[in-house]
Parts: C-alpha cells; structure tokens; sequence
C-alpha cells in the first residue's frame, strides 16, 4: 500500500536522522515528504523507529494513506524530482 509521509522537524539532528529512516522505507518526492510502499507490519514498525526520533511535543511527522485507484492520479506539477530507484529522466 502507498503511503505518503511528510515531516516538520525542528532540530537539524533529528531532522537527518529521520530522513535517513525513511530512505529505509521509501523515496524523496521532495525536501521533506517522502512515498513509501508498506504493508501494515512494515508501516507499523516504521512509526515506532520515527517516534523514537522525534520531540513529540513539537515535532510532526503524518502519514497519508493512498489508495491504490488514488495514487495513480497523482499530478505533480513543476520539476518533478525523484529519488525512486529505477526512475529515468529523460532530456
């Protein structure tokens, strides 16, 4: 299942280890938001590693079900840099 993941992290440390998480998980779509393919076990086990790195009581991180007749509907408008693996750019 396709889950989209964006963080608002305060302390730079915090912030990079988080990042760092989710390349684990998923690809960059941009600075701070992340898509991810995860079943329940992995997503579980994704929010207790991403609890452990935050300050909750001012940091924020929100995952975003997409369901799969959603995601295809995506539109990304603008420079759409990817870091999905096998992503081809063409020139």
């Amino acid at each position: 299942m396709l889950w989209l993941v964006s963080y608002d992290i305060t302390g730079d440390n915090e912030r990079r280890r988080v990042h760092e998480t989710l390349k684990d998980y998923g690809y960059s779509v941009q600075r701070s938001v992340f898509e991810c393919d995860l079943d329940d076990a992995v997503r579980l086990t994704l929010e207790r590693r991403l609890t452990g790195l935050i300050e909750e009581q001012i940091d924020s991180i929100r995952l975003y079900r997409l369901c799969a007749s959603c995601a295809p509907q995506t539109r990304v408008l603008g420079r759409n840099k990817s870091e999905k693996p096998g992503a081809v750019e063409v020139i």
